[in-house]
C-alpha cells in the first residue's frame, strides 16, 4: 500500500504550508528601497537577477550644495580627486549596474550625512514624505527595505519606511533586507530583529527565488568602482560577497493569531 501524506499535509489551508514563501501576487510590483548608491545591488543583487522590472529607490543621491573642503576621507579612499562631482558619478555608476539586472533606478534628493554640518543626518520625518511620494505611483506590492543597521543613513531609510508603512496600503507587503557589510558588526543583526520583534512587527525569514549563480550579481557590483575601492578598505566587501552566503530577506507581519504573548522583554 503506497505511503500518502496525512491529509491535513496536502490541504492548502494548513498554514504552515506557506510560512517563509513568497504570497501569491507578492512579487508582482517589487520596489526595493536602498540609503545609498550601491546597497540595494550589495543586498539584494541576486534577488533582482531572479525578478526583473524591480524598481530601487534610492534615498540619499543628491548632490550637496558644495562639497566638503578638506575631502572626506572615504571619497579620498574611493579615489575622487577635490573637482570630482562624485555623486554624479555614483549615480551613473548605479544606473549601469541597474541595467545589467533588468532594474529601474529612481534617485531622491537627500544628502548623504557626511556631506552635511556636523554629519548630522536627515531626519527620517524629513525623509518619509519623499518616500511615499515616490511609492505611490509605482502601487508596489511588495516593499523591501534596509533593516538599517550601525551607518547614520542606513537609520534613517529604515525608520522612514517605517513610517512610510502606516501610510501605505494594507495591501502591501514589507519585506527588510540585511545591508550588507553592516551585517557583519557583532550584535547589530540581532539587535534589529529583536527591536523589530518587540514592536509586534514579527520580522520573519523569507526565501525568494534568487539567482544562485550570482554572475549577474557579480558584473553588477562591478559598476561600482569608486566606491569598490573604500568597501575593500574598510569591509573586505569582495570577501564576504563571494562568500557562500544567501541574500536574507525578513517579512513584516502581524504574529499568527494567539501568538502575540510571546512576546516579552527578558
Amino acid at each position: 500500500m503506497p505511503v500518502t501524506q496525512p491529509e491535513r499535509m496536502r490541504d492548502d489551508s494548513f498554514p504552515m504550508r506557506a510560512w517563509g514563501l513568497a504570497d501569491e501576487g507578492e512579487l508582482d510590483r517589487v520596489v526595493i528601497v536602498s540609503p545609498h548608491l550601491d546597497d540595494a545591488v550589495l543586498s539584494c543583487g541576486r534577488f533582482m537577477a531572479a525578478h526583473a522590472g524591480v524598481t530601487v529607490v534610492t534615498v540619499f543621491a543628491g548632490n550637496p550644495e558644495k562639497y566638503p573642503e578638506p575631502q572626506r576621507t572615504w571619497d579620498v579612499q574611493s579615489g575622487f580627486g577635490p573637482d570630482d562631482d562624485v555623486m554624479e558619478v555614483r549615480r551613473h555608476e548605479d544606473r549601469a549596474a541597474l541595467a545589467l539586472l533588468d532594474a529601474t533606478p529612481l534617485h531622491l534628493d537627500f544628502i548623504e550625512h557626511s556631506y552635511l554640518p556636523g554629519d548630522k543626518p536627515v531626519a527620517a520625518e524629513l525623509v518619509v514624505d519623499g518616500i511615499v511620494a515616490a511609492l505611490d505611483p509605482l502601487e508596489p506590492t511588495l516593499v523591501i527595505a534596509p533593516f538599517g543597521l550601525a551607518n547614520p543613513d542606513h537609520e534613517v531609510t529604515h525608520r522612514a519606511c517605517m513610517l512610510a508603512r502606516d501610510r501605505m496600503p494594507d495591501t502591501v507587503s514589507w519585506w527588510c533586507y540585511e545591508d550588507n557589510g553592516y551585517k557583519h558588526i557583532p550584535g547589530m543583526l540581532a539587535w534589529r530583529v529583536s527591536s523589530l520583534f518587540r514592536r509586534k512587527l514579527w520580522p520573519t525569514p523569507v526565501c525568494p527565488v534568487v539567482d544562485h549563480a550570482g554572475d549577474r550579481k557579480a558584473a553588477a557590483v562591478e559598476c561600482y568602482p569608486s566606491q569598490l575601492f573604500a568597501l575593500d578598505d574598510d569591509w573586505q566587501i569582495r570577501a564576504k560577497l563571494d562568500a557562500p552566503a544567501p541574500e536574507q530577506f525578513w517579512r513584516l507581519a502581524p504574529p499568527p493569531p494567539g501568538w502575540e504573548g510571546i512576546v516579552t522583554t527578558d
